[in-house]
C-alpha cells in the first residue's frame, strides 16, 4: 500500500505538470528555492561540525523545533496542506486505516517540502560524524524529528478540517496561532538585539526546547555525546510517545474524514432577511458585492487573511522591541496589503460556479468593482482600526496623517493589481466546502509564483509613497508629510481606477477562457 500511494503521487504529480503550465513554472520556482536554502543550511551544519558540542546541539535543537513549527503551522496559515491525496478521496475504498496513514505519511515527503525536510534532517545527523555514537543516535532523532513533522502537520489539518466550517473558526484560529507567534516572539526579538543577544538566548531556548516534543529529538544525540545517558533517555521517550499520540490523533481524524464525509458547515446558521443582498443596491455590481461580502463573513476560505491581523501588533511588539519600535507603524500598512491581496483569487475561489457570471453575462466592469467594493467594506475598517492601535502603540500621533495615508493607498493599490491579477491567472485552490487547509495538487506552486509575482509589482507601485512616509516620520518634516499623504492617495486612486479597468478587460475578453480552465482544474 505504500509502494502504491507513492507511486499515485508521483503519477498525480506528473499529470499536473502536463496539463499546466504554471504547474511546471512553480514547480521550478520551489526547486530553485528549496535548493538554495537546503544547501545554504548544509553550508552551515558542515561549519557546526566543528564548532563545539554544546553549540552544536543548542543550535540544532532550536532550529529543529522552528522546523517542526514550520510544518505545523505553515499549512493552517499560508499555502496549505498538499490534498492530492485528500482521505475523503478513499472514502468509498476498501483501504485499512492504519495501511492508509502510514502511506499517505511516506507519500506526504514526495514534493519539495518533504524531501528538503528529509535531506536537512539526515544532514542534522551527519554534523555529529566526529562521534560515531552520537551519529547513529542522531539518525534516530532525525527520523522522530521527521515523523513529528508530517504526523503533526497531517494530524493537525485533518482533525481541524471539520471544524473550520464553523462560525467560530475565526476564533478557535486565533488561539492556535497565538502559541507559535510567542513561542517566536523572543526569538525575534534576539535577532533585533545582535549576535551577542541572540547567542546569550540560544542556550536557554534550547534548554526548554529540548525537553519538549519540538526539540525533544534533535537534543539527543548531544545528550549521548556529553554522556548525559539518562536526559537521552528521557527525550527518547518524549519523542517516542510524541509520534506515538500524533499517529494516534491522526488515525481517529482519518477515520472521522472516512466515515463522516466533510460539511460546508457543521453549524447551524441563522439568517434574518436578505443579508447584505437588501443592503446594496439592486444592480449587477451591487448582487456580486453583496455575495463577495457574503463571502467574506462565511467562507473559511477567506479569514486567513482577517484572522492575522489581530496578531501583526503583537509581532511587531516582539520583533521591534520596547513598543515595536518603527515596525508597530507598519501594522496599517501590513494590514492593508493582506486584505487587499486577498481578492487575487476570487475568481478561483468561485470555483465552477463562476459559469453563472460568463452565463449572464457579467461585464467585466461589473465584476471587478462588485469584488473591490466587498473588501473595500472590510479592507477600510480594519486598516484604519489597526492603525489606530499601532499609533496608540508607538506613542507617535505627530505621524498619524501620512501613515494613515499609506495604509489607506496600500489597500487601494492591493486591490487594483488583484483586480487584474485574479482576471489573468487561476490556480487550483481549496473548492468550496473543502478543508481550506489543504492545497490541491501544484496549488501551493503556483500560489507561491503568483505571491512572489504580485508582491513585486506592489513593491514597485508602492516605493514612492512609502519611501515619502518613511522619510516624513523619520524627519518629522510637515512638508514630506503633505506630499506622503498626497502622493499616497493620490497614487493609490489612480492605480486602483486603472487596476479594476483593466482587469475588467481582461475579464471580458478571457472570462471564457477562465471558465475552462477552472472546470479542468474541478
Amino acid at each position: 500500500m505504500v509502494a502504491h500511494l507513492v507511486r499515485l503521487k508521483l503519477t498525480l504529480l506528473g499529470n499536473g505538470l502536463r496539463r499546466s503550465a504554471w504547474q511546471v513554472v512553480g514547480l521550478v520556482f520551489a526547486l530553485l528555492y528549496a535548493l538554495g536554502a537546503v544547501l545554504g543550511c548544509l553550508a552551515g551544519l558542515v561549519a557546526l561540525s566543528f564548532a563545539g558540542a554544546p553549540l552544536r546541539s543548542d543550535v540544532l535543537v532550536v532550529a529543529g523545533a522552528l522546523l517542526v513549527l514550520g510544518w505545523w503551522v505553515v499549512p493552517l496559515l499560508a499555502f496549505g496542506a498538499d490534498a492530492s491525496l485528500d482521505p475523503d478521496r478513499f472514502a468509498l475504498f476498501p483501504v485499512p486505516r492504519r495501511d492508509l496513514l502510514l502511506g499517505l505519511a511516506v507519500a506526504t515527503l514526495v514534493g519539495v517540502p518533504g524531501a528538503a525536510t528529509t535531506v536537512l534532517a539526515a544532514g542534522s545527523a551527519a554534523s555529529w560524524w566526529s562521534s560515531p555514537l552520537a551519529l547513529v543516535v542522531g539518525l534516530v532523532g532525525a527520523v522522530l524529528g521527521l515523523a513529528t513533522c508530517v504526523l503533526g502537520s497531517r494530524a493537525l489539518t485533518t482533525s481541524l478540517s471539520h471544524l473550520v466550517g464553523g462560525r467560530r473558526f475565526r476564533e478557535l484560529m486565533a488561539v492556535l496561532v497565538l502559541v507559535p507567534v510567542f513561542l517566536l516572539g523572543p526569538l525575534l526579538n534576539a535577532v533585533g538585539e545582535g549576535l551577542q543577544g541572540a547567542a546569550d538566548v540560544i542556550p536557554d531556548a534550547a534548554g526548554a526546547l529540548g525537553w519538549t516534543p519540538l526539540g525533544a529529538p534533535w537534543a539527543l544525540a548531544g545528550d549521548v555525546a556529553a554522556g548525559r545517558w539518562g536526559a537521552a533517555g528521557a527525550r527518547l521517550v518524549i519523542s517516542a510517545a510524541t509520534v506515538a499520540l500524533l499517529a494516534l490523533v491522526w488515525h481517529r481524524a482519518l477515520g472521522a474524514a472516512l466515515e463522516r464525509p466533510r460539511r460546508v458547515s457543521s453549524s447551524r446558521v441563522r439568517t434574518r432577511g436578505a443579508g447584505a443582498f437588501g443592503v446594496l443596491p439592486p444592480t449587477p455590481t451591487g448582487a456580486i458585492a453583496a455575495r463577495a461580502v457574503t463571502y467574506w463573513v462565511r467562507d473559511p476560505r477567506y479569514a486567513a487573511a482577517v484572522v492575522i491581523v489581530p496578531l501583526l501588533p503583537v509581532l511587531a511588539w516582539f520583533a521591534g522591541g520596547e513598543r515595536g519600535g518603527g515596525l508597530m507603524l507598519a501594522v496599517g500598512p501590513v494590514t492593508a496589503y493582506l486584505l487587499g491581496w486577498a481578492i487575487s483569487a476570487d475568481i478561483a475561489y468561485d470555483s465552477t460556479a463562476f459559469w453563472t457570471h460568463v452565463a449572464a453575462p457579467v461585464r467585466g466592469l461589473q465584476d471587478r468593482a462588485g469584488r473591490v467594493v466587498a473588501a473595500v467594506v472590510v479592507g477600510v475598517p480594519a486598516t484604519l482600526v489597526m492603525t489606530i492601535a499601532s499609533l496608540a502603540l508607538a506613542g507617535r500621533w505627530d505621524t498619524a496623517l501620512p501613515v494613515v495615508a499609506l495604509g489607506l493607498g496600500v489597500l487601494m493599490t492591493s486591490l487594483g493589481v488583484s483586480s487584474v491579477a485574479s482576471a489573468q491567472v487561476v490556480y487550483p485552490v481549496p473548492k468550496p466546502g473543502d478543508n481550506p487547509f489543504s492545497s490541491p495538487q501544484g496549488g501551493s506552486s503556483a500560489a507561491m509564483v503568483v505571491q512572489l509575482v504580485g508582491s513585486l509589482v506592489l513593491g514597485v507601485l508602492l516605493l514612492p509613497g512609502v519611501g515619502l512616509t518613511i522619510a516624513a516620520v523619520v524627519t518629522g518634516n510637515p512638508a514630506l508629510a503633505v506630499a506622503a499623504v498626497a502622493v499616497s492617495l493620490g497614487l493609490g486612486a489612480v492605480l486602483l481606477v486603472v487596476g479594476v479597468r483593466v482587469g475588467a478587460a481582461a475579464y471580458d475578453r478571457r472570462a471564457p477562457d477562465l471558465l475552462a480552465k477552472l472546470v479542468a482544474m474541478r
